[in-house]
């Protein structure tokens, strides 16, 4: 091949830099023409190797530079990754040893596995004088997985038959060694669709477990087969309510009852860290998902609009994919919670007393003093978070302050110009301000989504932007009575409508 092409990106050895280096290696593989599943292999081993070596090469002291070179080679792509940092023997690292006990696992050499696995070869040089370098090369291949996940053609090309016949299986805790088969079945089920792309990476799934952020639980045959997956999610350090997510059956052990028994291993099992509530999303594309939360207690408390695209795969499933995809939200309290003083805005105060009370519980809902409706201080605290593969974004306000409106307005500009298609903010119910604000937001755009007991920021009134997001409630598909009757809701308060 002539004219092949080779460009190095220099960067401080500093972490802020590292998705620069990543969206680098990123783009230089689409040009010579990966794609899909081999660009998220390529995104891994990316990941690994340069956190390693920000980690490890310099001493804190040191303020040194980092070259990532990436070559085009006939058939692929190479990546260098180098550094004038302290010699490297990597025979002198132990290698990934899986053990039953995630707790007792050394990690050290857990990334040149990983890397091993998504790379075609990899390679260490030390350079003398020039410092040192980690090679890693990557060919073109016909399959996504076929480096990664160990697929091979003929699995890619046809699913595989469902077990007709009932068998016998077993549900438990999930073991290191079976992060690699979640992955898998994540694949299976959703390609690489998936709104959370953790589920990618079998190391941060046995550290999640491992700092407690995830509790996953697998299904197994007799004979030790994989079936099936699902996981409790915290996602905030201060979450005191997890996400039941992450539930994915392979195609063959569908129709064996596995998520029912998963869903109710984690509802029962001993837990470790405190846990009030469960909560769901289930999409609104089909009836299975919210058909099978309601046996599990969970009640429905506000449906999230356009929340993922369209693209978002259900092998399978039969289903409309014309439009973003929008998601119920359901919880279940694990016991029974305190009452609370609540300030829920007039006009919205029916319909979310209404949702506690299809949730179980009663609170105070009271309409605030003259003197509850000052502000406590100038400035204002919120929270944001980006879902840049959903193109979705978050906003908590953790205290309002006289700022409050100006600040809730540069950051929905900040997300509109980012192009972020849905928004969500959560507000304090239990704050008297919230009362009278949540009409000054409705103003900007927002609009009413439903509530969120236990959130980080305590019981929570959820509010919704679209961002020039084409929708079409009609498309949306309900089980429960309900379901439809808080669609009718939020879609009689949506300003988009009007337009």
């Amino acid at each position: 091949m002539e004219n092949m092409e080779s460009v190095k990106l220099t960067i401080p050895n500093d972490i802020d830099y590292f998705n620069m280096a990543q969206l680098f290696v990123r783009e230089m593989a689409k040009k010579i023409g990966f794609r899909g599943g081999e660009l998220n292999q390529i995104d891994i081993a990316v990941e690994e190797s340069v956190t390693y070596v920000m980690k490890h090469a310099y001493d804190k002291e040191e303020s040194k530079t980092i070259d990532i070179i990436c070559q085009e080679i006939e058939g692929g792509l190479k990546v260098i990754v180098k550094d004038m940092g302290i010699p490297f023997d990597p025979n002198q690292i132990a290698r990934f040893n899986i053990t039953k006990d995630i707790a007792d696992m050394e990690t050290e050499g857990l990334w040149i596995y990983m890397v091993q696995k998504v790379m075609d070869d990899l390679s260490f040089h030390n350079l003398g004088h020039l410092g040192k370098e980690i090679q890693m090369v990557k060919y073109l291949h016909k399959t996504d997985l076929q480096v990664a996940l160990n697929t091979d053609e003929s699995q890619e090309m046809e699913d595989p038959k469902g077990i007709t016949e009932k068998i016998d299986f077993i549900v438990r805790a999930m073991l290191p060694e079976e992060a690699i088969e979640v992955s898998r079945c994540a694949y299976k089920s959703h390609g690489y669709s998936f709104f959370d792309d953790h589920i990618y990476y079998p190391e941060r799934l046995v550290e999640m477990n491992r700092n407690l952020e995830m509790i996953s639980a697998v299904a197994v045959t007799r004979e030790n087969d994989f079936m099936g997956h699902a996981a409790l999610f915290f996602q905030y350090p201060e979450d005191t309510i997890a996400e039941l997510t992450f539930a994915f059956v392979n195609i063959e052990y569908r129709g064996q009852g596995a998520l029912n028994r998963l869903t109710d291993f984690l509802l029962h099992a001993p837990k470790k860290r405190k846990l009030t509530g469960i909560y769901a999303y289930a999409v609104t594309n089909h009836i299975y998902t919210q058909k099978s939360l309601i046996k599990y207690g969970l009640k429905d408390c506000g449906i999230l609009l356009a929340t993922s695209p369209a693209s978002w795969k259900f092998k399978g499933i039969s289903d409309d994919a014309s439009q973003r995809i929008s998601v119920v939200l359901s919880l279940r309290y694990m016991d029974k919670p305190a009452v609370l003083n609540l300030y829920p805005p007039e006009h919205h105060r029916a319909m979310i007393i209404k949702l506690y009370e299809s949730l179980g519980v009663t609170h105070h809902y009271h309409q605030p003093e003259p003197q509850e409706l000052s502000y406590k201080a100038a400035e204002s605290a919120i929270f944001t978070g980006v879902n840049e593969l959903e193109s979705c974004g978050e906003i908590f306000v953790l205290s309002y302050g006289e700022n409050i409106l100006r600040e809730i307005r540069k950051t929905l500009r900040s997300f509109c110009i980012k192009h972020i298609s849905s928004i969500n903010m959560f507000l304090k119910l239990g704050d008297p301000l919230t009362f009278n604000l949540t009409a000054e937001f409705e103003k900007m755009g927002f609009f009413f989504a439903g509530v969120l007991p236990d959130s980080m920021i305590g019981d929570a009134l959820v509010l919704q932007y679209l961002n020039n997001v084409e929708f079409d409630y009609d498309k949306l598909v309900l089980y429960q009575d309900v379901t439809k009757e808080i669609l009718a809701y939020i879609r009689s308060h949506d300003p988009n409508e009007d337009k």
